[in-house]
């Protein structure tokens, strides 16, 4: 087995236009989604990346037929689905297997699946997912795997424990195959979550309040063949928002999904990067004044991330490596993940003034001059943050790991080099 290291040489201006990918995770949950008919599914701007590869092995492997027909098209045809135990394997590699539960359960009736894999960021709890599918029908039972099974699934007035994304999904695949309505209260509204509910529309299912916090499902229609392009990532547009800041750089993110973006522009502004408009595309500015806004009164400014549509946890990594290069003080609170704020160690170690407060706070006082460092990629988010660092460091850097972040950016280092970047990607064979 080999493992990817990125070499990156810091502190490289960077110019032109680049193109967020398809979200990754609107497209995992759509690829589970593919298994609810028997008809063919075409996917546009699928990003061609770790997760949606293993989840296409997924799907193969309960009998479905999954080709790619260009670099970012998928089509899926699911006219038998079979009863299997999923490879434990791939499942330990992604946490979206879990997405395959409302599916399978819908098409057959029972699924056994191994525990999910994915960002080692804290504990991620998979009870939600249990009890919405509990009400809607099914039985759980959870040990070493979740079995879950249903003789018919029926439509119910569901209210979440938590706002969980995958959660939310996983009810809503389940829900538009239930006989009779389903009402599915405090679900979770991000980009992703619209994104598959639209999806869903596309093959035949009927769903109001998309967007929204309540979603009403009439379920038992007949779904069918459909047509749907991803949308752009909104998590990828706030890392190159991020990556023009720290590299001093003007950037254009074309087709950027603005829609999206307000309170992600709002973030970055509360850190004096400030965005501008044009047509579909978002302009970062080289000139920028990276003096952190205090609060009313002099106040330390807090930025925090929340459920959709407030600041997404996802970006917290990227926002505090842009903070590091902007002048003030501003306490940085990731209120989701116990273990996400580890990785600022590397960044301290890089001459970077922060104090991790707790798990979930980090205190920042930029502008700090960073310098290369060999340091490792933990998961999917902080490995794009020691990205942006190692490109604004004086000096060489080595990623060690960096096939977590390939995971969830595509092409990443090809994409940033064409910017102006150095970026040399290297497989270490039997590491």
């Amino acid at each position: 087995m080999s493992s990817i290291k990125y070499v990156v040489e810091g502190s490289r201006p960077l110019q032109g236009s680049i193109e967020p990918a398809g979200n990754k995770n609107a497209a995992l949950p759509i690829i589970a989604a593919s298994l609810l008919t028997r008809d063919r599914v075409t996917l546009h701007n699928v990003p061609r990346i770790r997760d949606t590869e293993t989840l296409v092995e997924l799907v193969r492997s309960v009998g479905a037929a999954a080709e790619w027909r260009a670099t970012n098209t998928l089509e899926i045809e699911a006219r038998e689905v079979r009863v299997e135990e999923l490879d434990p394997g791939l499942c330990a590699n992604i946490r979206a297997s879990i997405l395959l539960a409302g599916p399978m359960l819908a098409r057959c009736g029972h699924v056994v699946l191994p525990p999910p894999g994915g960002d080692v960021i804290g504990r991620r709890r998979v009870d939600t997912h249990f009890l919405a599918l509990e009400q809607l029908g099914a039985s759980v039972t959870a040990g070493e795997r979740y079995e879950f099974r249903a003789g018919a699934l029926r439509g119910a007035d569901v209210f979440l424990d938590e706002p969980s994304v995958t959660g939310t999904e996983n009810a809503l695949m389940a829900a538009v195959a239930a006989l009779g309505t389903t009402v599915l209260r405090n679900a979770a509204s991000e980009p992703h979550v619209q994104d598959l509910a639209r999806f869903l529309v596309a093959m035949g299912a009927s769903i109001e309040g998309i967007g929204t916090n309540t979603m009403t499902i009439h379920g038992g229609a007949s779904l069918g063949a459909a047509t749907h392009r991803v949308g752009p990532d909104h998590i990828e547009v706030g890392s190159f928002i991020g990556l023009a800041a720290v590299t001093r750089s003007p950037l254009r993110i074309v087709r950027a999904g603005l829609q999206h973006l307000r309170m992600i522009r709002m973030g970055f502004e509360r850190l004096g990067i400030v965005c501008e408009v044009d047509g579909e595309d978002l302009i970062v500015p080289a000139d920028q004044p990276r003096e952190i806004r205090s609060d009313l009164g002099g106040h330390v400014p807090k930025l925090e991330d929340q459920p959709w549509p407030a600041f997404p946890a996802d970006l917290m990594s990227i926002a505090i490596v842009t903070a590091t290069q902007c002048r003030g003080l501003v306490l940085m609170h990731e209120k989701m993940f116990e273990s996400r704020l580890f990785f600022v160690d590397k960044l301290i170690a890089m001459g970077a003034r922060i104090v991790l407060c707790d798990p979930h706070r980090v205190l920042v006082a930029g502008p700090s001059a960073l310098r290369g460092a060999r340091v490792e990629s933990p998961d999917i988010r902080a490995g794009m943050a020691m990205l942006l660092a190692a490109m604004c460091a004086d000096g060489t850097s080595t990623i060690h790991n960096a096939g977590q972040i390939e995971r969830g950016y595509e092409r990443i280092d090809q994409r940033l080099n064409a910017l102006g970047a150095s970026i040399t990607r290297v497989e270490e064979a039997g590491k």
